[in-house]
């Protein structure tokens, strides 16, 4: 028997990417999952692939910034298993334009989801979690969590503040005594579409094309199969933080080393790279 099995799980984002991977690796490890995202085609995807391994899933399109539809959807996971023990609010987009150039509109969408989204799922599972006795919340950060970036101002503000409330939940987890653990995870660079995903101030396709290449190349590293597996050992092993890909590792210590000063190595680089 291990740590997963007949455990109920929750991801959401599981069109594709971490979530996808998420809800397979899951799936293999025996839990029984419900999945959501706002891809329809990817869902349905990943829904298969999950009952491709055997695996007892629920899916449902969800778009998480939606807090209402949120609550309600955490009330009908609990009614169709029977409890919640993990849920992991992986769902998020991703955002370049320089702040002076960058719409309220568009700050507001990327927060909407990329925060609130995490709030939502966190607040509207959190009973349940307690109610299993033996809950764990886990929130997708991200290693712009950790340092912030140019052309990266509001999804650098929405990974830093996943960080701090998932950081706090830990601690008032604990002191409470309360049966929730939690954990924040940074990944470094995933071989995802995330970025070519993407929304961005500059719209042409060879600016994002660019973006995308210097993604790829300087920062892609880890598999989303491998990021899964990490995080899910991490879930196991009952840690706080989990840094994914070497990439994390390394520019974790680094903004610890620098302090402060770590802003104007991130400013060479992004000179040098075109960022």
């Amino acid at each position: 028997m291990g740590h997963f099995t007949n455990k109920v799980a929750v991801v959401t984002g599981a069109g594709s990417g971490i979530g996808r991977a998420l809800a397979l690796e899951l799936a293999r490890r025996g839990a029984r999952v419900a999945i959501s995202d706002v891809d329809v085609r990817g869902l349905d995807e990943t829904e298969a692939l999950v009952r491709g391994l055997g695996g007892d899933v629920r899916s449902d399109v969800l778009d998480v910034s939606q807090r209402e539809l949120v609550m309600t959807y955490a009330d009908s996971v609990v009614e169709h298993f029977g409890r919640v023990n993990l849920v992991i609010n992986n769902a998020g987009i991703a955002y370049f334009g320089n702040t002076d150039e960058t719409p309220f509109k568009d700050i507001e969408r990327v927060m909407d989801v990329d925060f609130w989204g995490v709030v939502n799922g966190t607040k509207a599972f959190l009973p349940h979690l307690e109610a299993s006795g033996d809950g764990h919340v886990v929130n997708i950060s991200s290693i712009f969590g950790l340092f912030g970036v140019p052309s990266q101002g509001a999804y650098n503000a929405a990974k830093f503040a996943v960080r701090g409330f998932t950081e706090a939940l830990a601690m008032e987890m604990r002191m409470s005594g309360k049966p929730v653990k939690v954990t924040c995870v940074h990944p470094g660079g995933i071989k995802t579409n995330i970025v070519r995903n993407s929304t961005a101030v500059q719209t042409r396709s060879e600016d994002l094309q660019r973006m995308s290449n210097l993604f790829d190349k300087h920062l892609t590293r880890t598999t989303a199969a491998k990021a899964a597996e990490v995080i899910l050992d991490g879930v196991e092993k009952g840690k706080v933080r989990v840094l994914i890909g070497p990439d994390a590792k390394v520019l974790d210590l680094m903004v610890r080393a620098a302090g402060p000063r770590y802003q104007s190595l991130v400013r060479f680089f992004a000179g040098r790279t075109g960022l």
